[in-house]
This record gives structure tokens, C-alpha cells and sequence, in this order.
């Protein structure tokens, strides 16, 4: 069963209001190629986890989920969408989703500009929400335009800097990554009109679900196949992204020089035989363990919302994000 049907949620219902975004923008023509690939973009897959969190977390409030709520989740995705095409870019990706990137497509200044619109375009809709009361929603503004592109930044910066600490690669991890699903969660339930001591709990549960999301996401790497990837196996350590695997395994003296000796210039075969000295170190099974752990406090903030009736569905999203069915 996907995650949308365990949850009760209806994915047409988000897509639709998605692609609304683009199609009711009376300044963008509907066949010009800022529309066409923003609906190609949003068409081509991905499993609609923030807005989907956005959702869960209306739940826990008094108001019935309505318009604006379905309005803020396609934000949300938008949001996501944004900070994809220009990971892709910085990255020099060549493949999103098992497709050629946006940027392949269109050329990189088309992809920065569509990037930059779609971003632009959930700032000028949050805009309309405006007044003490409504403050919470330009919480997912400002995830777009700072934290996201902080993470982006701090992910260029430390393109195979070996000597990044862990706390650095965590921080990173949290702007790009965790920040956005706990701020989505904790939107949804202010939009109903929840507590601010549920939205922070909230809150901070979905910061642990993004943690534990991208330390998984950093696994693959080195777990899957190309062809389950969507991109080559090995593509992370390739462009230079030091992550939480990849420090573990530095920790060890006998394969540290190899792992240093990876750069730009580094040939295929050079990182997949880093590869399999990571695969074949203890790197990978810490790295589980740290992802666990952070779920095991996510478990411990959901049980402080129990006696709620979409306590079920936070343990919904425990089991997805442990791993199952990923």
C-alpha cells in the first residue's frame, strides 16, 4: 500500500491544485516553456511527502481541512520541486527520476529561471495570507527562500571536504532536507487551528523524520542500483557530497586515504572502488543505527500526541519512513 493510501489522502486532489499553481498564473502562457516544464516537472513522479506531512498535520486541530490547506500542501511541493531543479544543477546531475534533469532540457539559465519562478510564485501566494493570525504560513516562505538555499550552499561549499565533521554534515542535512517537512507538518496544524504546543510537537517530530529521511537517502548511494536510483550508483560520492556514510568510513585508517584521494577528476573506477570499501567497512551499519536512533526520538514525540485520532497516522508514517517501502 503507498503512503497516500495509508493515510487516507487523496494524491489527485494534491496534484490538481499543484498544477494549479502554474495554470492560473494569468502571466504565464499555459504553452510557453516555463508552464510545460513546470507541469512535465510535477507530472514526471515523486511521492508527494510534504504535502502529504502538510495534511497529517491539519489533522491535529479543530478546523476542518479545506482550500487553503490543500493550498499550502501544493506550496509545499512547489517548494520542493524548486530546490530539485537546482540541486541538480549545482550537482551536474544528469538524471532526476530516471529521466534527463530539468536542466539537461532546458539549459541551465531556462532551469535557474524556472527554479527561481516557482519559488517567487509560493512567496506571492503565502502573501495572501497576511495578518497576525495567519503568520504561521509565511513559516514556508522563509524555509524557501533561506534554509533551502543555505542547505544547497553548504552542500557546494563542502564539495569533498574530507575533513567536514559530522555536526556540519547534521546542520547541513537539516536546512536542505528536515526543516521543510517539520515546518510542513507544523503549518498544517496551525492552518487548523491547532495548539502551539501540538504544532511544536509537531514539529519536531518531522525534523526527525527529515533527518532520518536524508541519512537514509544518503544510504542509497551505496544500497541500490542505478536503476532503482533514478541516477548512477555512486553519484553522491562522485560530485563530492561527504555524507554521514562516507564520515564513518573516514574513521578508519586503512581506507581513509582512498576515500581522500576522491575528487573531480576521479575515474569510474576509482569510486567504485571506494565504494565497495565503504560497502565493506562497519560505515553502513552505524549509519542505520544513527538513522534509528533519531527515529526512536521521533517515536517518543509522537506517543506525546496519542490520545489524538491522527496519532495513527504519525505511526503510519514511522513505519514508511523506517524503511518500509521505500
Amino acid at each position: 500500500m503507498k503512503l497516500h493510501e495509508a493515510l487516507h489522502i487523496d494524491l489527485n486532489e494534491i496534484n490538481r491544485e499543484i498544477e494549479n499553481l502554474v495554470t492560473r498564473d494569468k502571466d504565464v502562457p499555459k504553452h510557453s516553456q516555463l508552464a510545460q516544464s513546470i507541469l512535465e516537472l510535477v507530472r514526471s513522479g515523486g511521492k508527494r511527502l510534504r504535502p502529504l506531512l502538510l495534511i497529517v498535520g491539519s489533522r491535529f486541530g479543530p478546523s476542518a481541512p479545506g482550500r487553503r490547506v490543500l493550498q499550502l500542501a501544493a506550496a509545499a511541493e512547489f517548494i520542493h520541486a524548486a530546490s530539485l531543479i537546482h540541486d541538480d544543477i549545482i550537482d551536474g546531475a544528469e538524471l532526476r527520476r530516471g529521466e534527463a534533469a530539468l536542466h539537461m532540457k532546458t539549459g541551465v539559465l531556462s532551469a535557474v529561471h524556472i527554479g527561481n519562478y516557482m519559488s517567487s510564485r509560493v512567496i506571492e501566494l503565502l502573501s495572501k495570507y497576511t495578518g497576525d493570525k495567519n503568520r504561521y504560513v509565511h513559516d514556508l516562505s522563509a524555509v524557501a527562500t533561506a534554509q533551502l538555499c543555505l542547505g544547497e550552499y553548504q552542500q557546494l561549499a563542502h564539495a569533498y571536504d574530507y575533513s567536514l565533521t559530522i555536526e556540519d554534515y547534521l546542520e547541513k542535512s537539516r536546512n536542505k532536507t528536515a526543516l521543510l517537512m517539520a515546518t510542513c507538518l507544523r503549518v498544517g496544524a496551525l492552518a487548523a487551528e491547532s495548539s502551539e504546543e501540538v504544532a511544536g510537537i509537531l514539529y519536531r517530530f518531522g525534523e526527525a523524520l527529515g533527518m532520518s529521511f536524508q541519512i537514509q537517502d544518503d544510504l542509497l548511494d551505496f544500497t541500490q542500483s542505478a536503476d532503482v536510483l533514478g541516477k548512477p550508483a555512486g553519484s553522491d560520492l562522485q560530485h563530492g557530497q561527504v555524507t554521514l556514510p562516507v564520515l564513518f568510513a573516514l574513521e578508519d585508517e586503512s581506507i581513509a586515504p582512498a576515500i581522500r584521494a576522491i575528487g573531480p577528476s576521479s575515474s569510474p573506477e576509482e569510486i567504485t572502488h571506494v565504494l565497495e570499501l565503504i560497502s565493506g567497512s562497519g560505515a553502513l551499519a552505524r549509519t542505520e543505527q544513527f538513522s534509528r536512533e533519531i527515529l526512536f526520538e521521533a517515536e517518543r514525540l509522537a506517543k506525546q500526541l496519542s490520545g489524538y485520532p491522527a496519532y495513527s497516522d504519525l505511526l503510519t508514517l514511522l513505519e514508511y519512513f523506517s524503511g518500509r517501502d521505500r
